[in-house]
C-alpha cells in the first residue's frame, strides 16, 4: 500500500505525505468520528483540517443511517468550472477589475426569466441567488498556466487562449436552515434512512443541491454579463453532500465533507487566492471512499489570521498576490481570514494525492482576478 495513504486504526485511514500539514485536532475529530454508531469507514484528505465538531477535509461511510451534521450547513457546496470567451493575452487587469462588477446584491428584475427556467422549490432564500456569500467561496477568473494532458483539455472543450470561470459556492442561506431544522428536531444523532425523517431530510437535501448547483450558474452568467463575455460550464461538482453508495459490495451512505468525488469525472482542487489550482483526472478507489481534497485546506483558525498578519500585510497589500493577480475584497476581516498564509500549499496537497495514485493532473491553472466581497456601496 502507497505511504501516503496511512491506516490509523480500523476504519481510519489518512491520505498525506510525510510533509502534509496536519493538525493534531483534526485528527482528534476523524478518530471521534469513525465512533459514531453505524459508521464503517472515514478517511481523511490531505486538506484536512478541524471543523464544529467534525473534520473538514474527509469522506465518511456509514451503514443504514446518515449524519445531517456531517454534511453540515452548507449543503451542496461545490465547484464550477466555466470556459470564457475572454482572450487570457495581454491582459488589462485594471479594465477586468472595473468590468467585473458588483454581484453582492440581490438579482435584480431583469433575472426573473433565468429564474423562472431553473424551476426551484420556493424556499424562500430566493434573494441569495447569484451571490458568492463569505468565508471561502469565491469566483475567480484563471488562466492555463500548463497543460499536462491536451486529450482532456480537448474532451472537456477548454480553449487554452480564452481565460476560464471558476466558482466556489454553496446552497447560502438554505442549507444553513435546513441543518438548523434538522438539530432542533434530532441533535446530532444519524438518522435512520428508512424512516419518514431520513426520507425528509434526503428531499430537503437534494432540493439545497439544485439550489447550489443553480447559485454557482447564476453566478457566472451573472459575471460573464458584466464583463460582456460568453461563456459554457465545463464541470460541476459539489463537495459537501451525503449519498446512496456501495463500498467493497457494502450498500450503505457516503457522506463528503470538504471532500470532492473521484467517481464523477474531472473536478478542480483550487488553491489559496495566491496560489495555483489544479485541473485533474481523478482515479476512483475505494481506499479514498472514491473522494479527493477539495482544496488546499487551511493551516490557521479565522480567528488568529488578522494578529499573525497584521504588520506584515497592509489590507491594500492583500488586495495583490505573489502570482501578479488581483483581489476584489472589502471585507477587512474577511481578507486576513482568507489570506494565502492561512492555507496549505496546493503542491503538498495535490502532491500527496499523486503519490496515493489517486489523481492524474490535466493542467494547472493560474488565478488572474479573484471576486470575494465588493460591498453594497
Amino acid at each position: 500500500m502507497d505511504t501516503c495513504i496511512r491506516h490509523l486504526s480500523s476504519g481510519v485511514s489518512l491520505i498525506a505525505s510525510d510533509t502534509t500539514w496536519i493538525e493534531d485536532k483534526a485528527l482528534q475529530q476523524l478518530h471521534t468520528t469513525a465512533q459514531l454508531p453505524g459508521m464503517h469507514q472515514v478517511v481523511g484528505m490531505p486538506d484536512l483540517h478541524p471543523g464544529r465538531g467534525y473534520p473538514v477535509g474527509a469522506a465518511f461511510f456509514s451503514i443504514e443511517v446518515a449524519y445531517p451534521a456531517l454534511v453540515g450547513n452548507d449543503i451542496g457546496c461545490g465547484m464550477a468550472l466555466w470556459q470564457t470567451d475572454l482572450s487570457s493575452r495581454r491582459l488589462n487587469l485594471d479594465k477586468l477589475e472595473k468590468k467585473i462588477g458588483n454581484i453582492d446584491l440581490p438579482l435584480d428584475e431583469h433575472w426573473s426569466e433565468e429564474l423562472a427556467q431553473l424551476q426551484l422549490p420556493v424556499s424562500g432564500h430566493e434573494h441569495s441567488l447569484g451571490t458568492i456569500g463569505g468565508g471561502n467561496h469565491f469566483a475567480e477568473l484563471q488562466q492555463l498556466d500548463h497543460v499536462h494532458d491536451p486529450e482532456a483539455m480537448q474532451a472537456l472543450k477548454l480553449d487554452p487562449k480564452a481565460l476560464l470561470l471558476l466558482v466556489h459556492s454553496g446552497s447560502r442561506g438554505l442549507g444553513e436552515a435546513i441543518l438548523r431544522n434538522h438539530v432542533d428536531q434530532h441533535g446530532h444523532r444519524g438518522l435512520d434512512m428508512s424512516s419518514a425523517a431520513g426520507a425528509r431530510y434526503l428531499k430537503q437535501h437534494d432540493e439545497a443541491l439544485r439550489f447550489a448547483e443553480a447559485n454557482r450558474r447564476l453566478i457566472a452568467e451573472r459575471l460573464l454579463h458584466n464583463l460582456r463575455a460568453k461563456g459554457h460550464c465545463a464541470l460541476d461538482i459539489n463537495h459537501n453532500l451525503v449519498s446512496a453508495a456501495q463500498v467493497n459490495g457494502i450498500s450503505g451512505w457516503l457522506h463528503r465533507k470538504g471532500a470532492t468525488p473521484s467517481d464523477q469525472g474531472p473536478v478542480v482542487i483550487p488553491g489559496s487566492r495566491g496560489d495555483y489550482s489544479y485541473l485533474i483526472q481523478p482515479i476512483p478507489e475505494t481506499s479514498s471512499l472514491y473522494s479527493l481534497a477539495h482544496g488546499a485546506g487551511r493551516k490557521w483558525l479565522r480567528s488568529d489570521c488578522k494578529d499573525r498578519l497584521v504588520k506584515r500585510f497592509s489590507f491594500d497589500q492583500l488586495k495583490r498576490t505573489e502570482l501578479g493577480s488581483r483581489v476584489i475584497c472589502e471585507d477587512r476581516g474577511l481578507m486576513y481570514e482568507e489570506a494565502p498564509e492561512a492555507y496549505k500549499s496546493i503542491d503538498s496537497v495535490v502532491g500527496s494525492l499523486r503519490e496515493a495514485g489517486l489523481v492524474n493532473i490535466i493542467a494547472r491553472l493560474k488565478p488572474v482576478l479573484t471576486y470575494k466581497r465588493r460591498g453594497c456601496c
